[in-house]
C-alpha cells in the first residue's frame, strides 16, 4: 500500500493548486457525465455524488465512511444530505483542508479501522483510493489479492446486512504491457513510458487486474449490485482538469513558481510534471492500458 509519504509526495504539493483551480472541494476522481459530454465538470461531478448516494440508499441521520476522502467532495456530499460523514486520508493537506471547511477528516490507514472504535456505518464509500492499497512491491510479492480480501472484510465487519458499500477504481485495461519494460528510460510516448510516468506520479501504487480479480475478493462478504464504467468519463474529466489548470489565474501562478525549487532538488518530481505536460494519464485510458469502473456492492 502507499504509505503516507508517498501519498504526500502524490497529493500534498498539489494541494493549494488543484483547488484554485478546480474548487475548494475539488474532486481528483472521474466525474460522471452519463453520455452527455457538454456537461459542466461540477454537474458531472455532482451527478456521481448523487448516484453514489442513491446507490447506497443514504438518508438523513445515517453515517457513513469515506476511505480516501481527499479535499472531501464525497464528505460534503453526504452533509448537504443530512447524513454524517467520517473520512480517512494519508494526505495531510486534504485532511487540513477538510477540517477547515467543517468536515470531519482524520490522517489514517484503513487497515487501522476498527469496528470497536467506530461502530457500525450505514454505507460506506471509496473513490479512487482502491487503486493505492496496493504497491509493485507487494503485488511481486503475491500478496495482492490478500490485500483486497482485507479490505472487504473490514467493510463487511463496519456495515450492517444490507449494507452497501461503493467502490470507484481504475484497473490494468485490455491493452496489457510488460511490468519488467515499463520505464522512464522506454522509448518516448511508448505504452511502457506513459505507464511508467503515471507510476512515478502516483508512488507506491499498482492497480488491479480487472473488475474481475475485485468482485472475487469480495465475494465472500458481498454480492454485486451493479457495476458502471467510467473509462470514457474519466477521459473528459481529465481534458476539463488540463484546461483549468493551465487557464490563467495569478494566484495560481505564483504557486506555480514555488514549486520550481523542486525540479533541481526531487528527480520524482520532475517526472511526475512530465506526466503533467504529456497527459500521460489521458494516453493511458485512451490506449486501454487503464480502465474504470463503478462498483455498487451489498453485505451478504
Amino acid at each position: 500500500m502507499a504509505t503516507q509519504e508517498e501519498i504526500g509526495a502524490a497529493y500534498n504539493y498539489l494541494d493549494e493548486l488543484f483547488r484554485i483551480s478546480i474548487g475548494e472541494y475539488g474532486d481528483f476522481t472521474g466525474a460522471m457525465y452519463n453520455g452527455d459530454f457538454s456537461l459542466s465538470l461540477e454537474t458531472a461531478q455532482k451527478q456521481k455524488h448523487d448516484f453514489i448516494l442513491d446507490s447506497l440508499n443514504v438518508q438523513s441521520g445515517q453515517r457513513v465512511l469515506d476511505i480516501g476522502s481527499g479535499w472531501g467532495p464525497m464528505l460534503n456530499a453526504i452533509r448537504n444530505k443530512g447524513a454524517k460523514g467520517l473520512g480517512i486520508t494519508l494526505s495531510v493537506a486534504q485532511a487540513e483542508s477538510c477540517k477547515r471547511n467543517g468536515l470531519e477528516a482524520r490522517i489514517q490507514d484503513w487497515k487501522t479501522l476498527n469496528k470497536e472504535e467506530y461502530g457500525t456505518f450505514d454505507a460506506v464509500v471509496s473513490v479512487g483510493a482502491f487503486e493505492h492499497f496496493c504497491s509493485r512491491e507487494e503485488w511481486e510479492a503475491g500478496k495482492q489479492d490478500a490485500i483486497y480480501q482485507d479490505f472487504f472484510k473490514l467493510c463487511a465487519d463496519l456495515l450492517p446486512k444490507g449494507g452497501r458499500l461503493f467502490v470507484q477504481t481504475q484497473y490494468y485495461g485490455r491493452t496489457r504491457v510488460d511490468p519488467e519494460k515499463v520505464s522512464v528510460k522506454a522509448p518516448r510516448n511508448s505504452n511502457e513510458w506513459l505507464f511508467a510516468l503515471v507510476e512515478k506520479f502516483y508512488p507506491g501504487s499498482w492497480l488491479p487486474y480487472g473488475e474481475e480479480q475485485i468482485i472475487k475478493a469480495a465475494q465472500p462478504h458481498f454480492k454485486v449490485v451493479s457495476l458502471n464504467n467510467g473509462r470514457r468519463d474519466y477521459l473528459q474529466t481529465i481534458k476539463e482538469w488540463r484546461s483549468r489548470l493551465w487557464a490563467f489565474n495569478f494566484m495560481k501562478y505564483l504557486k506555480m513558481v514555488g514549486l520550481v525549487k523542486y525540479f533541481f532538488t526531487d528527480k520524482d518530481f520532475r517526472f511526475r510534471m512530465k506526466m503533467i505536460n504529456v497527459a500521460a494519464h489521458k494516453k493511458c485510458l485512451e490506449r486501454e492500458i487503464f480502465d474504470h469502473q463503478r462498483m455498487v456492492f451489498e453485505k451478504l
